[in-house]
């Protein structure tokens, strides 16, 4: 027995002095960080490897009340080989590189209205994509209005993409390509891409107008993104049967919470607008059982409940089974199947 404690001994202090010398030097540092390396590069290949079906990845989940955990509204859609992103509110670049999503990929911008916590990331995802060679201009699709945004932005950083090009050239980032054009559609009509069909449909962001939702039709599944609304009948009629309902949701027990806490500040007449012009969590079991949908998901989460008592309080009022979104998250819709994969960030 003695002989195999000191075997025992020995092999830990054998393990504990390699650990050591993996930690405190050189030569040890630059072999774990070449295993690093290699390993992150394992895992972005394997998130973008072709899927049959539609994959759905959730790139920012927040409102504009601050998140340390959560990005602003961005919704990712893969259609097998395409790439789609549904709004590009703040931070929400920093969730899609991070998750190895190849913005190279990248097919369109879908935006569903002008509100800076769905466009203020544009830019960067513009310049993102370019950098890691997306190799047409960027389109970016949306109502009325979509030009201006376009066209600011373009303006805002066109001495940056003068910089880059200089520092890395024209081959490398050719210069036709770092800037986006625009696509205005009208608030209810369809893009027909192949086995790839998004339908636009207007929904109630008053007074944002016009403001639109996305349907998602490709293999058979299907995918509805509702941006900012209230409950509508042109919100239920795009979401009748779909497989996947991202929808946003205001939980007003904890805004009142808010506005009362807030009271006499200009926080408080912020907190006690925002109540008309969102979906509330409570009105959302009425909504799942119009439209059937097969999985139920809430996003543009108002206000992010980024601790168990929120959360708890959040889920009280939604249907049963509905997923509370978070960054990261991952939606699978295989061809041909009924089932709806989460995978958990």
């Amino acid at each position: 027995m003695m002989r195999i404690l000191t075997l025992l001994g020995g092999a830990v202090a054998i393990a504990l002095a390699a650990g050591l010398w993996v930690w405190n030097t050189h030569q040890g540092q630059d072999w774990l960080l070449e295993k690093a390396a290699a390993a992150r590069l394992r895992q972005q290949f394997a998130q973008n490897q072709p899927f049959d079906g539609l994959k759905v990845f959730m790139c920012g989940t927040s409102s504009p009340i601050p998140s340390a955990r959560r990005a602003q509204a961005c919704v990712a859609v893969l259609a097998g080989e395409r790439l789609y992103l549904v709004d590009a509110g703040a931070g929400s670049v920093n969730t899609l590189m991070l998750a190895g999503i190849a913005l190279e990929r990248l097919d369109a911008v879908l935006l569903t209205h002008f509100h800076s916590d769905h466009v203020a990331a544009l830019p960067d995802v513009n310049l993102n994509s370019w950098v890691a060679g997306r190799p047409e201009p960027l389109l970016v699709y949306g109502p009325a209005g979509v030009d201006d945004v376009v066209a600011g932005f373009n303006t805002a950083y066109q001495l940056d993409r003068e910089y880059r090009v200089a520092h890395h050239g024209f081959q490398l980032l050719p210069p036709e390509v770092g800037k986006m054009q625009a696509r205005t559609i009208p608030t209810a009509g369809m893009l027909e891409l192949g086995d790839l069909t998004i339908t636009v449909f207007p929904v109630d962001h008053a007074p944002v107008v016009p403001a639109v939702g996305y349907r998602f039709d490709y293999r058979g599944r299907s995918v509805v993104v509702s941006g900012d609304s209230t409950v509508t009948p042109t919100l239920v009629e795009a979401a009748t049967g779909a497989d996947l309902l991202l929808q946003d949701a205001l939980s007003l027990p904890i805004i009142q919470a808010m506005e009362k806490a807030a009271g006499g500040t200009r926080l408080e007449v912020i907190l006690h607008d925002i109540q008309d012009y969102h979906a509330h969590a409570a009105d959302l079991p009425a909504l799942l059982a119009d439209t059937g949908v097969t999985h139920f998901a809430v996003y543009h989460l108002i206000p992010p409940p980024d601790n168990p008592l929120l959360k708890k309080i959040f889920k009280r009022d939604l249907p049963r089974g509905t997923t509370l979104t978070e960054d990261g998250m991952v939606f699978e819709l295989a061809a041909g199947g009924r089932d709806v994969a989460v995978i958990h960030p």
